[in-house]
């Protein structure tokens, strides 16, 4: 029922779903006589795969994170993650209000046994293909551990996301060279190089998107990991809106972009957002992916295929056993 545009498109992007994997199930959550009159026959269709959980309550976009947790205990949100905590789903995937949905995840499911706090990693597009970046705004500050328990998290994701055996670690930072960074970055990096993980070393912003080496896992705090995110997105908007600007002056700009057509359309599906869309709040003893408020039917429909993924390979299981190994080893260190 979330995001800026709920059934209409939480929907469309289930179905569609449903029919890729013949394995897939569904509880959509929400008013239940809604629900089953956009659903249609589809109920049919999907019987034994597809059911309605009723929720009476929906977290408005712009209501803050306690209110919502405090007083709408019946929300299609709420509800969704009790299923999770009771077992009943094996992941939630959400458009709704971000803030509430981290203080509902975190209430309801609780944190991982050597984990202080939940981090929010996703895929951003690169020269190399994609680049996973966290913490992208789940923690405004974070201390030297936590940024090394976000490493350790990020990479089982990484690992299971991209299949990965060992994927390369970065920290970000103003500079490569170890004399740069506050004590924070600093101290992480000493916990990082201390570490069995495969840290490259300190990475700069340019890494996130065009770095000169490969990255495979940046790691940062949630304040400056969300700047960057919206930065990104801002600097991507602007281009997008200059090149239409530039194709559009005159008939013959207009034939040059007809002439480039092809290429233009290849660059914008290579760093389509809607294909990135999807970002796991890791850290928790359930499964919850964060899609894009704004998201349409394609960029749903990949948010929940995070989630499959995630899913099949036993995220939450991986990052449980690794981060058990990693504190004995720090305890014998």
């Amino acid at each position: 029922m979330g995001g800026d545009f709920g059934p209409q498109v939480t929907i469309p992007a289930s179905l569609v779903c449903l029919r890729k994997n013949p394995k897939l199930n569904l509880i959509l959550v929400g008013d239940e006589t809604l629900l089953k009159d956009k659903l249609g026959s589809a109920l049919t269709e999907f019987a034994g795969r597809l059911s309605i959980e009723h929720a009476s309550q929906v977290v408005e976009m712009d209501e803050p994170p306690q209110k919502a947790l405090k007083n709408k205990k019946d929300s299609s949100m709420r509800v969704a993650i009790n299923l999770v905590q009771e077992g009943r789903a094996d992941a939630c995937v959400s458009a709704g209000n971000t803030g509430a949905l981290m203080a509902t995840a975190r209430f309801v499911l609780k944190m991982i046994p050597g984990i202080d706090r939940p981090a929010i990693i996703s895929t951003l597009p690169s020269t190399f293909g994609h680049t996973h970046v966290l913490d992208l705004g789940a923690n405004v500050d974070s201390s030297a551990e936590h940024l090394y328990q976000f490493a350790v998290m990020g990479e089982e994701v990484v690992k299971a996301v991209e299949n990965i055996e060992r994927p390369r670690v970065g920290l970000l930072n103003i500079g490569e060279e170890d004399m740069k960074g506050n004590e924070q970055v600093k101290a992480a990096a000493k916990l990082l190089e201390n570490s069995e993980l495969n840290y490259i070393g300190y990475v700069e912003g340019n890494s996130i998107n065009a770095g000169h080496t490969k990255v495979d896992l940046i790691v940062t705090d949630g304040f400056v990991g969300n700047v960057a995110l919206k930065s990104i997105e801002g600097a991507a908007k602007m281009i997008s809106s200059k090149l239409k600007d530039s194709f559009s002056q005159n008939w013959l700009t207009k034939l040059a972009g007809l002439v480039a057509y092809p290429v233009l359309k290849r660059f914008k599906d290579s760093i389509d957002p809607r294909l990135y869309n999807g970002a796991s709040f890791i850290g928790l003893r359930g499964l919850v992916i964060k899609s894009h408020g704004g998201a349409d039917a394609l960029a749903f429909e990949t948010a929940i295929h995070l989630a499959e993924v995630e899913v099949a390979q036993g995220v939450i299981r991986k990052i449980s056993e690794k981060l058990e190994i990693a504190l004995a080893q720090k305890v014998v260190a």
